[in-house]
């Protein structure tokens, strides 16, 4: 078949002669077919829709009205567009564990879990990428969810969050259009997984309000290292209200003990193909060891007096608050210890809504969040069956539930009593409502003013849409600003139509960064820009330290994982010492041989070895040590995979150690000593210095020039 030519831009959405009267013959064959070329955008009912972009609420900054008819018909049908799998977020796993809290932040929130430091919270976390179906990769370059279900004595509350703590779009009207867009092409179904195709770049380029979000997408925190190594954020801004009814405004942060750290491209894309379930198997089995991730709860504080004092609207979910102007106050930790019994009935109906918050916490009037609080419920009822997703065990509460709310599909609840209505004078008038001001009283919603008029409208102070982008990528570190280059023209080169290729670079990149904009249209072999389109508002800060991952690394090595290397002939006191060095740093190391099976000792003994080093390759660890004598030196430089197993780490940038006996291995691959490439039997104290520096950055451009 021959190749289509190619469309100009100016083209763009228009159809060749032969392919118009192509479809003019299916149409009137086939009139369940739909062409939208030319025709006005409508309801599902046939009503012209004048304003597609926004939530209709009271006010510009107002909270979203219940009546937007449009809105509701428009997330509805998303909500239930697929069944049974979750439309976002279908991948995921899962783990419970406990909070407590550090102290009684009474002053600060009235909620319960956050004011007895003896009680321990129980909670369910899910962790999940969003493009994917259930039977994609872990490791594609996308958001990860971290959803969090505390099961509290006043009732459940989530915090539905994501590893980035902005999104992509500032209103929930157009969450649809954002996941459509990212989803895989709907012709063909590719790409699984992924954001690298025409759909998602099309719609990112023409909306200027992702541009926070998409650079975020295209650095290394959107690769992981494991599920244990990143930041949740609750993304929105919420309330907490404190026991004399004092609000404040927060945003939620997750600090990951273990430090934030991600994998390289080369390695996530081959951890894709060996072992797709790498993030859930990591989590997994460190649980099972006892190494129980474990992350710190806070808040960044901003009194309500100060709501309008920032550079950017505190209601704006594309906007951070850089810690260097509101540090994040510690409430509490957060320790994941069981793993589920059954994926089905934990992590797959596990049910998480914004919308489920407790006395002390409150909402604030965020146009994404808003939509949130609607869309999750009507998502579950869908999902899980009907109205009673609750009664599922992993959804239930800790505290009671009683109220009039009975039958509906799989109602597992038998209710006495006769009144199913309140109030009543049959039952002896139970339930009953809680006056809010009785101890542990009832919910109540904070008293804010709302004045306007109906509209639809983005406020005005939502249209700085680059400054923090711009704020994120010079914050970077050189390494990391590289990654982001590299992820962009990767991404973009997927991209068949040049114009958005071209737009993307024009028209945002060059408004965020011009390095980075001549850069990727560098590699893409576009022009490059001169100018950006837009004057982008000048920031307080010009960067922010707490944005690179360098800066969030920890002083130590516990759960990291270490092949030692070895081969028939090796020095079994070697290898023990070493593992014992690593065990004693709460390091785990693994045995790797040549296969699967023992290999004989210099003195002759047999040595177990815990796998083949085909069967566990480099990418699976996070450093590699070889102990060695002449023979099993000797051995490994014969071997194939053994010589490949050192250069792929070497590529990866990870810490590699060597025996004095092992420098021939070294110097066979020409490779050269460095600050993570360490050569000597004394060296395994500054080997694990190195592990502790997680990549040994300086290395990369010289192990670019090796293959892959």
């Amino acid at each position: 078949m021959a190749n289509e030519t190619k469309m100009p831009s100016e083209m763009a959405g228009t159809d060749t002669p032969d392919r118009a009267n192509t479809n003019e013959k299916l149409e009137a064959l086939e009139t369940f077919r739909s062409d939208a070329t030319g025709q006005a955008l409508r309801t599902n009912h046939g009503v012209k829709i004048s304003d597609n972009q926004n939530t209709l609420r009271v006010g510009a900054r107002g909270p979203s009205l219940l009546e937007d008819f449009i809105m509701r018909e428009k997330i509805t049908h998303f909500d239930h567009e697929r069944i049974p799998e979750r439309i976002v977020h279908a991948r995921g796993t899962a783990a419970h564990g406990y909070f407590e809290t550090y102290e009684d932040h009474g002053a600060l929130s009235k909620a319960g879990f956050l004011r007895n430091p003896e009680k321990k919270t129980p909670v369910f976390v899910r962790f999940s990428t969003v493009q994917g179906p259930r039977g994609s990769g872990d490791t594609v370059r996308d958001v990860r969810g971290f959803a969090v279900k505390f099961y509290t004595d006043e009732g459940n509350f989530d915090l539905v969050g994501n590893n980035m703590p902005v999104f992509f779009i500032q209103d929930a009207f157009k969450f649809p259009d954002f996941v459509h867009a990212v989803k895989p092409e709907p012709h063909n179904e590719i790409p699984t997984g992924g954001s690298a195709h025409d759909t998602f770049w099309d719609f990112v380029s023409l909306v200027p309000e992702s541009a926070h979000m998409v650079v975020w997408a295209m650095s290394d925190r959107a690769i992981p290292k494991s599920l244990r190594t990143m930041e949740g954020f609750g993304i929105h801004t919420f309330r907490l209200i404190n026991t004399e009814g004092k609000a404040v405004f927060v945003k939620f942060h997750w600090k990951p003990a273990q430090g934030v750290c991600s994998l390289v491209w080369d390695e996530a894309q081959k951890l894709a193909g060996k072992d797709t379930d790498y993030h859930r198997r990591d989590l997994w089995e460190a649980i099972e060891m006892g190494d129980y991730p474990e992350w710190e709860l806070g808040v960044q504080i901003v009194p309500e007096e100060d709501e309008h004092k920032f550079d950017f609207d505190l209601l704006d979910p594309t906007k951070i608050i850089p810690e260097e102007l509101v540090p994040v106050t510690p409430l509490g930790k957060m320790v994941l210890n069981r793993n589920p019994d059954n994926y089905f009935a934990e992590t797959e109906q596990v049910a998480f809504c914004p919308g489920h918050i407790v006395p002390g916490i409150d909402f604030t009037n965020d146009p994404l969040l808003q939509g949130r609080l609607f869309s999750y419920t009507d998502t579950q009822i869908s999902r899980l069956g009907g109205p009673n997703f609750h009664e599922i065990p992993i959804n239930r509460p800790v505290a009671p539930n009683h109220n009039g709310q009975r039958d509906g599909i799989h109602r597992m609840t038998i209710d006495r009593g006769r009144a199913s209505y309140e109030p009543n004078s049959i039952d002896g008038g139970w339930p009953k409502e809680t006056p809010a001001a009785a101890e542990n009283g009832g919910f109540e919603t904070y008293q804010e003013r709302v004045e306007g008029h109906k509209v639809r409208e983005r406020s005005e102070s939502f249209g700085d849409h680059f400054s923090q982008a711009r704020l994120f990528f010079q914050s970077m570190s050189e390494p990391e600003k590289e990654h982001i280059i590299a992820a962009y023209s990767f991404e973009l080169g997927k991209v068949e139509r040049e114009f958005i290729r071209a737009r993307q670079v024009n028209e945002i990149l060059a408004n965020i960064d011009l390095t980075l904009a001549k850069r990727v249209a560098e590699n893409l072999g576009l022009p490059a820009p001169t100018a950006g389109t837009v004057d982008v508002k000048e920031q307080t800060l010009k960067d922010s330290p707490a944005l690179s991952q360098m800066n969030l690394l920890v002083d130590n090595i516990k759960g990291r994982k270490v092949a030692v290397l070895v081969a028939d002939g090796v020095d079994e006191k070697a290898v023990e010492s070493v593992k014992a060095a690593l065990k004693a740093e709460g390091a785990h190391a693994k045995v790797l041989g040549p296969t699967s099976a023992p290999v004989k000792t210099a003195g002759g003994a047999t040595l177990p070895v815990d796998a083949s080093m085909e069967g566990l390759p480099s990418i699976a660890f996070d450093a590699v040590w070889i102990p060695g004598t002449d023979k099993s030196v000797k051995a490994m430089s014969t071997n194939g995979v053994a010589l490949h197993y050192v250069l792929e780490a070497y590529k990866h940038l990870k810490a590699i150690g060597v025996s004095d006996q092992a420098k021939a291995l070294i110097e066979q691959l020409k490779l050269e000593e460095d600050a993570g490439l360490l050569i000597g039997d004394g060296k395994v104290a500054d080997f694990i210095t190195a592990i502790k520096q997680h990549r040994v950055w300086a290395r990369e451009p010289k192990a670019k020039a090796i293959p892959a």
